[in-house]
């Protein structure tokens, strides 16, 4: 009885798989689409493909920096962030076109993600296009911080007022002795006149006196 019991329970699980749920699939999968992308899934190699990435990463890095420079600017934010599906989602005709410029360079992967986005949508390879997404972001070239201007100091206007003020008191004080030695200057050669006025005078008065003892020395005899 229990060997019958769980035959029949095979039974029935092999015909859900087989007639219950490909029904459904195909109810809600008309076109084949989520199929194709789950078979897709399972033979998409991220260890080969990464490993190939990693042998040619001297070759790809300029034409992918080239790529991503023209992205829009979506690509570049997404490049950044968090690689979820929901963003993909949102992004979907931006992440298509830089899917197919990525297979242009020869992008290990980039091909037959794209060729698969082609026929099932991004959604339901959103794995995939995380992936491809994720191994391009190491060569975008990281943007350094501006330098921002540094503020100019405010000019010591009180102090550089004082620092005139005192020299030109300087000047002042060594132009004020100058003026009585000009003075000085000017009264000396007045006095050196009157001194050879003098001089000249005591000749002229011995003269007169020489002259005059001869008119005097009759007059006692």
């Amino acid at each position: 009885m229990l060997s019958s019991a769980g035959a029949d329970m095979r039974d029935m699980t092999s015909v859900w798989k087989t007639k219950v749920l490909s029904g459904l699939n195909k109810i809600f999968d008309k076109d084949g689409k989520k199929a194709a992308a789950a078979e897709f899934l399972k033979s998409f190699n991220k260890e080969e493909i990464g490993k190939e990435i990693d042998d040619k990463k001297t070759e790809l890095e300029p034409k992918v920096v080239e790529v991503v420079e023209s992205s829009p600017p979506e690509i570049k934010a997404l490049l950044k962030d968090k690689k979820t599906a929901s963003k993909i989602k949102k992004n979907a005709p931006a992440v298509t076109k830089f899917l197919e410029e990525l297979a242009k360079i020869e992008f290990p992967g980039a091909k037959a993600v794209s060729d698969a986005v082609a026929k099932s949508g991004t959604t339901p390879l959103s794995p995939a296009i995380a992936f491809i997404l994720e191994k391009v972001a190491p060569f975008v070239p990281k943007e350094e911080p501006k330098a921002e201007p540094e503020a100019e100091a405010p000019a010591p206007a009180a102090e550089t007022t004082s620092r005139e003020v005192a020299v030109e008191e300087e000047k002042k004080e060594e132009a004020a002795p100058a003026e009585p030695a000009a003075a000085a200057a000017e009264a000396a050669p007045s006095t050196e006149v009157v001194e050879e006025k003098k001089e000249e005078e005591k000749p002229a008065e011995a003269a007169a006196a020489e002259a005059a003892a001869p008119a005097a020395e009759p007059e006692k005899q």
